[in-house]
C-alpha cells in the first residue's frame, strides 16, 4: 500500500475524505479493535518494536539500526524481525544477504542483515522463536508491525517524521493512518520525532498529554564529502523520495536531474537504461538510496550496473546521546517485569 498511497493523503482533507468516511470509520473499529482484543504471544526475550502511525517511509530502518549498534554496545546480541515488503516465504526464513534476492526477503530486511541476523516473517512470533534458537539472540528489534498485535512488545517507540507529520489525520483509506491515534498511543511507549519540520506537532502534544516521553533524532548523510560540489541525476523508489533529494542537497550535491519512483520499485531493465543514458549524456553521476541499492544489488539489474552508482547512505542521530540506551534499559526492565509477572 506505501507505494501507492495517494497523494491526497498528506493534503488537507477535501472531498475525497468524506466521500472515503465510511470505509475509514470502518477501518479504525477494525483496526483498534484487533490492536485491544488480539492475542499477543510472548516469547522468551526483550522486544522493542519501531514502528509509526501511518504508512509511508518515516525512517525506521535506520532507527532500527541504530538501536541494534548501542543493543551490540551494551554487549547484548540483537536479531531483527520483519515482515519484509512482498516477501515470498510462507514460513520464517533467515535472511542471507549473500544468496537471497530482494524480490524474495524485501529491500530493509537485506539492509538490516548487514547489522544483525533478521528473520523475515508475518508471523513475528515464529520469527523470534528462530531468532532465539538459531542465533542466541538475546534482544529483539521489530521493524515495523506495530499494529500486527501479533506478539507482545515490551517497548514500542513510534517514529514520527516532522516533515509530514500524520498526513490529513484520516485511517485508510482516506488518509495514512492505520488505527486512530488515541488507539494507537495506548501501546505506544514513546514517540520519536524525526527531523525538524512542524507537520507532526499536533500529534506529538497529543502524545506529551497521554504522558509518553517525547525523543528527537534526525538523519546525516555519511561521508558527505563524496558528494560535495558534484552533479547528479538522483532517483530513489522509497515512501518519500524528496526527502532523498534534499538529504542530497545537505550533503553538498546538486540535484540536476531526478526520478522518483513508488516504494520499494523494482526497477525493469529499460528503466535503468534510461537512467543511465540520461546521466552519461548530462554529464551527470547516478546516485540512489541504500534501499535502492540493495535492490538493485540483489535484484535483476545488468551487470554492472550497481558499479556506476554512488550510494547515499543515512545514519540515525539522537539529538541527546543518551537516548539509546534509555531505550534498550526500559525495554530490559519492561521485559524482566513481564518475566517476573509470568
Amino acid at each position: 500500500m506505501t507505494s501507492e498511497a495517494p497523494p491526497f493523503w498528506w493534503e488537507k482533507p477535501d472531498w475525497r475524505v468524506l466521500a472515503l468516511w465510511p470505509l475509514s470509520a470502518a477501518y479504525a473499529i477494525v483496526a483498534g479493535r484487533r490492536m485491544r482484543r488480539a492475542p499477543r504471544e510472548k516469547v522468551e526475550a526483550p522486544v522493542l518494536c519501531v514502528g509509526n502511525f501511518t504508512v509511508g517511509g518515516t525512517g525506521k530502518t535506520p532507527v532500527a539500526i541504530a538501536l541494534a549498534r548501542q543493543a551490540k554496545r551494551m554487549q547484548l546480541n540483537p536479531g531483527f524481525l520483519s515482515r519484509g515488503h512482498g516477501g515470498s516465504f510462507a514460513q520464517p526464513h533467515l535472511v542471507d544477504p549473500h544468496h537471497d534476492a530482494a524480490k524474495h526477503v524485501g529491500d530493509e530486511p537485506l539492509l538490516l542483515a548487514e547489522h544483525a541476523p533478521v528473520a523475515v516473517t508475518p508471523n513475528r512470533a515464529a520469527g523470534a522463536r528462530l531468532l532465539i534458537e538459531k542465533y542466541g539472540c538475546d534482544f529483539l528489534i521489530m521493524d515495523d508491525g506495530f499494529q500486527s498485535a501479533r506478539i507482545h512488545i515490551d517497548f514500542a517507540l513510534v517514529v514520527v517524521d516532522t516533515r509530514y507529520g500524520i498526513g490529513n489525520g484520516r485511517v485508510i483509506p482516506g488518509g495514512p493512518l492505520r488505527a486512530n491515534v488515541v488507539d494507537q498511543l495506548v501501546f505506544t511507549s514513546a514517540l520519536l520525532k524525526m527531523g525538524e519540520g512542524t507537520a507532526a506537532d499536533a500529534v506529538v502534544r497529543q502524545a506529551a498529554r497521554a504522558g509518553r516521553p517525547i525523543f528527537e533524532a534526525h538523519t546525516e548523510p555519511r561521508a558527505k564529502e563524496r558528494f560535495a560540489g558534484r552533479r547528479f541525476l538522483a532517483f530513489a523508489g522509497i515512501g518519500h523520495p524528496e526527502k532523498f533529494f534534499d538529504t542530497l542537497r545537505a550533503a553538498g550535491g546538486e540535484v540536476v536531474l531526478s526520478r522518483a519512483f513508488p516504494d520499494h520499485h523494482f526497477y525493469g531493465e529499460d528503466e535503468l537504461a534510461e537512467l543511465a543514458a540520461t546521466a552519461r549524456r548530462e554529464g551527470l553521476g547516478l546516485v540512489t538510496t541504500a534501499k535502492d541499492a540493495a535492490r538493485l544489488r540483489h535484484g535483476t539489474a545488468p551487470a554492472g550496473f550497481p558499479d556506476q552508482l554512488d550510494v547515499l547512505e543515512i545514519d540515525t542521530v539522537f539529538e541527546l546521546d543518551h537516548v539509546p540506551e534509555r531505550i534498550i534499559d526500559e525495554t530490559l526492565d519492561a521485559w524482566r517485569q513481564r518475566k517476573l509477572r509470568g
